[in-house]
């Protein structure tokens, strides 16, 4: 099943230096559902396409070698499950239907705020695209591009007032396991509306 989001938006209410004035980790959440516009803006900004035709994260050489999961529990309009996101048509690919957050939040050490998000966005990792042309070196680079996109989806939830926490303490291979796919889980960002 593919789910076609809404189109994002290039222009918002919030300067680029306001949202970096008013970025910070939020680590609770009201028990709220967020919008699917407000989920395709936050996927958009963290991995789609830009004027240019290329991805809206730095890539070293232009590798790309991550890709992004969304594990929705309370989205607007979808059902819970984890889904790919498809950066070449900006659209939701279901990977495994059903609300899978308790599963994440085990994975991650049981931090509350992987639990009671209505979406987590965990960035995942092939290295091998990076380093079959940089070789060790790109392990670096896979990182630097990971910063890259992470600080994307920063600046994107503070701009809608969303909240959200980069959180990379949690068990690789378990995280691995509920998302079900290759490559190598670096970063988990639950997203909500910030609660108290």
């Amino acid at each position: 099943m593919e789910i076609k989001l809404p189109r994002p938006k290039t222009k918002g209410n919030v300067s680029l230096e306001e949202a970096i004035f008013k970025r910070r980790s939020i680590r609770k959440y009201l028990s709220e559902p967020i919008s699917l516009e407000e989920l395709s803006q936050i996927l958009w900004a963290a991995a789609g396409v830009n004027s240019w035709g290329k991805r809206n994260y730095p890539s070293a050489g232009a590798r790309y070698p991550l890709e992004v999961y969304a594990v929705v529990g309370n989205v607007e309009g979808i059902k819970p499950g984890i889904y790919y996101y498809n950066w070449r048509e900006h659209s939701l690919v279901l990977v495994r239907e059903g609300d899978i957050r308790k599963e994440l939040y085990r994975a991650c050490l049981e931090q509350e705020c992987v639990l009671n998000a209505p979406v987590s966005i965990v960035i995942v990792a092939h290295y091998e695209r990076t380093t079959s042309k940089y070789g060790e070196r790109g392990i670096r680079y896979v990182h630097l591009d990971c910063g890259h996109m992470g600080q994307n989806i920063y600046l994107q939830a503070t701009a809608l007032n969303l909240g959200t926490v980069a959180v990379g303490a949690f068990r690789d291979d378990e995280v691995r396991k509920v998302l079900g796919v290759d490559g190598d889980p670096l970063y988990v960002f639950p997203i909500g509306k910030p609660g108290e």
